[in-house]
């Protein structure tokens, strides 16, 4: 890889060892169909055969289990490239053999690939006289504007997942929230390496509550019928498309 793209064969298939040079720092991944795989950073992309992708692209479209993989490799080469020192008494690191880590030689400090954990919520409320169920959508103040999608959120210290659920749900539209129901996960390398999502559903405690979009994280906030949703949603391979799809197949 160098910096946030990835190095794909003909048929965006991974590149054997072989084909790339042989001084690269090599760093295990996982395996893909059995076979072990590692990922290493370049410094000269243009010299190399082959095809420079974005995650995003990738995953718009390959299988989950490729794009998992070059999810993981993003984390876990740019964690080796910005841990390289001790933060404790700044003595260079060192790898831990067999796991995904370093180690301090001095000190003992151990410093593992870091995960971010972040929420989203398919928000839901009966519809006007027994017609299909309202999902809530929101168009977020950066990334991707023009799309509607759900509200969510990076998890704090010492907060569960379904604190964080309802602390950013009335934070960010002003409503509460019965019991959330956990739904999937999907590892998620747009927002940053390491970053994981936790995706739920859950109803309003008040039918009739209406949401305000917080004007800092969202610009708006509306309800639309599960049968009637705007073409403006975020992508097939995501979490976050993943449930409002759910919500619209059980009306």
């Amino acid at each position: 890889m160098a910096g946030r793209k990835l190095l794909t064969g003909p048929d965006e298939q991974p590149l054997r060892i072989g084909a790339l040079p042989g001084d690269l720092a090599w760093t295990p991944i996982g395996t893909l169909d059995g076979i072990p795989a590692w990922a290493a950073e370049v410094t000269d992309p243009e010299s190399l055969p082959g095809r420079w992708r974005s995650w995003r692209g990738l995953a718009a479209e390959l299988p989950v289990p490729r794009t998992d993989l070059a999810g993981r490799a993003l984390a876990v080469v740019t964690w080796r490239r910005t841990h390289r020192w001790c933060g404790a008494c700044r003595a260079e690191l060192a790898d831990v053999p067999g796991e995904t880590a370093r180690r301090c030689p001095d000190c003992a400090l151990t410093v593992f690939v870091p995960l971010s954990v972040a929420v989203l919520t398919a928000i839901t409320r009966p519809g006007p006289a027994g017609g299909a169920d309202e999902l809530l959508l929101v168009r977020h103040a950066q990334g991707p504007t023009g799309l509607w999608a759900l509200v969510a959120g990076f998890v704090e210290a010492g907060e569960s997942l379904e604190a964080a659920v309802h602390r950013e749900v009335a934070e960010e539209v002003g409503l509460t929230l019965r019991r959330p129901v956990y739904v999937d996960s999907q590892p998620w390398a747009l927002s940053g390496p390491g970053t994981l999502l936790a995706g739920f559903t859950a109803e309003v405690t008040d039918p009739a509550a209406e949401p305000l979009a917080d004007g800092t994280e969202l610009t708006e906030a509306r309800w639309f019928p599960a049968d009637a949703l705007p073409a403006e949603l975020p992508p097939a391979y995501s979490l976050s498309r993943w449930l409002i799809d759910a919500v619209a197949a059980r009306r």
